[in-house]
């Protein structure tokens, strides 16, 4: 684990991990929250995002053209490592993907300065069971993008890691559940 890393976990540990009985996003119920809005919504904590993403990204080689996901939980994060790519002279583009077209202009389900052919990575904040996520990359392949993976900043290990790998996409989790001492249910 980078030193970036060991840091966003520290902040995630602090301001993200709520314990208590919540409903999730996929309709389960947990004993703990992780609200990772409170870290990609703050500039430390964003710019951290933005750092790991891209040593992650860096590592697996050659850069994806692209980087984005499913408005709203992802447009932090793909500001935030594009901004940190910028600052060091990397190429990368970040797109949104929306929930229904706009009604107007282009009528587009993918948003940004993407063309189709490009190689791009989803992001997301937190994954569950991957739905946010698996409509992203139908939307994104509908467009004609090459998903090569899926980053996440925490993944809860619930059937996201299965859920990619039925459709040949990796899943990279920058933090799981069990960096933060919670075992998965």
């Amino acid at each position: 684990m980078t030193e970036n890393c060991s840091e966003l976990l520290k902040i995630i540990e602090a301001r993200a991990l709520k314990r208590g009985t919540f409903t999730l996003a996929s309709g389960q119920t947990a004993n703990f929250y992780l609200d990772a809005k409170q870290v990609v919504l703050d500039s430390y904590g964003a710019m951290l995002v933005g750092k790991v993403i891209l040593e992650r990204l860096q590592s697996f080689g050659e850069l994806p053209e692209a980087i984005g996901g499913m408005s709203i939980g992802a447009d932090p994060i793909t500001g935030a490592a594009v901004t940190i790519a910028g600052t060091v002279g990397l190429p990368l583009k970040g797109f949104m993907v929306r929930k229904e077209p706009k009604g107007h202009g282009m009528q587009r389900y993918i948003e940004g300065p993407v063309e189709a052919g490009h190689r791009v990575v989803i992001v997301e904040d937190v994954t569950t069971t991957g739905g946010s996520s698996l409509l992203a990359i139908d939307r994104a392949v509908e467009f004609g993008l090459h998903v090569e993976r899926v980053i996440t900043v925490i993944d809860r290990l619930a059937g996201a890691t299965e859920a990619f790998a039925a459709r040949g996409i990796p899943l990279e989790p920058l933090v799981t559940i069990r960096d933060l001492g919670i075992e998965p249910e």
